[in-house]
């Protein structure tokens, strides 16, 4: 067993073989633009500022994809070494950045699957205050800073890193610092001004998804009576195919285009999670509960 997930065995046995075929992450990537309508996400981001809530575009889509993912599980899923693995949290990989001349900083933030979407717009808050500060170093920063320290290191190390990644023995350190052992990475390229890619997902790590946010658009859109113009967020996101099928795949993306038609549903924790494993057998839960 993995320290950030468990082998899902009951699976298709097509699912259980495409591994074999499809043996690297960019091997496998599939792409989709998703147009999401601007005026339902901003009628809410208001009503809540009206109520003293700050809630941010990215703060709604990640607590509509959070939300989904406790309905359909497998987005949560993730390849090593040809085996499928029900990943142990919930974790979004996410680039900050730094006032003045300083570096931009990249880390994760976890979530819990019952979090709401207040929940996870404090948790955003608190995690870009803490790592927009320019005197600040998070555990990557830290690590990237050793590994560029001595002349050659970084080749050997990422060599010995990817061995013990591939055979489960990459130590639990290593895979917090790491924001590429997470379940998705998001951007906002709408803070720079500049529209959305579909940007990859790494070979290195375990990250299954990438959404990236981009300036809104003017998009016809076909509603009963004819077509309308609307002004859209742009996502553009890429998936790993070998953790589910397509269709599975539609049915959840249709799920979140339903939270981000009407976020409020986001306000309550989900009525019911689907999980790829017992809850007990959830680290980041149990570590959470026993941090003193």
């Amino acid at each position: 067993m993995r320290k950030d997930g468990k082998r899902v065995r009951n699976v298709d046995p097509l699912y259980s073989l495409i591994p074999y075929f499809l043996v690297q992450r960019h091997d496998a990537m599939n792409t989709i633009s998703l147009d999401i309508p601007l005026e339902p996400i901003q009628k809410y981001i208001n009503a809540q500022r009206k109520n003293g809530r700050s809630i941010s575009h990215m703060g709604v889509i990640i607590a509509a994809v959070l939300r989904a993912t406790a309905e359909f599980p497998a987005l949560n899923r993730f390849i090593v070494n040809k085996k499928i693995y029900a990943r142990n949290e919930f974790a979004v990989g996410m680039v900050v950045l730094k006032p003045g001349e300083a570096n931009d900083t990249m880390n994760k933030i976890y979530f819990e699957l019952e979090d709401d979407i207040f929940t996870v717009q404090e948790k955003i808050d608190r995690y870009v205050e803490e790592n927009r500060r320019a005197e600040n170093q998070n555990s990557t920063d830290r690590i990237m800073k050793i590994l560029l320290a001595v002349p050659g290191l970084v080749n050997f190390a990422t060599t010995v890193l990817r061995f013990m990644d591939r055979f489960n023995l990459l130590p639990r350190a290593i895979i917090e610092a790491s924001p590429f052992h997470a379940t998705m990475g998001i951007t906002n390229l709408a803070s720079i001004r500049t529209n959305y890619i579909h940007h990859h997902i790494y070979d290195f790590g375990t990250m299954g998804m990438f959404i990236s946010m981009g300036n809104t658009e003017m998009v016809p859109m076909n509603r009963q009576g004819g077509t309308v113009i609307e002004k859209c967020i742009p996502l553009g996101v890429v998936m790993d195919e070998r953790i589910a099928s397509g269709h599975y795949f539609a049915a959840a993306f249709q799920k979140i285009r339903s939270y981000l038609k009407d976020p409020s549903l986001l306000e309550s924790p989900p009525a019911v999670i689907n999980r790829d494993f017992p809850v007990e057998e959830n680290w980041y839960s149990y570590k959470k509960k026993n941090k003193k």
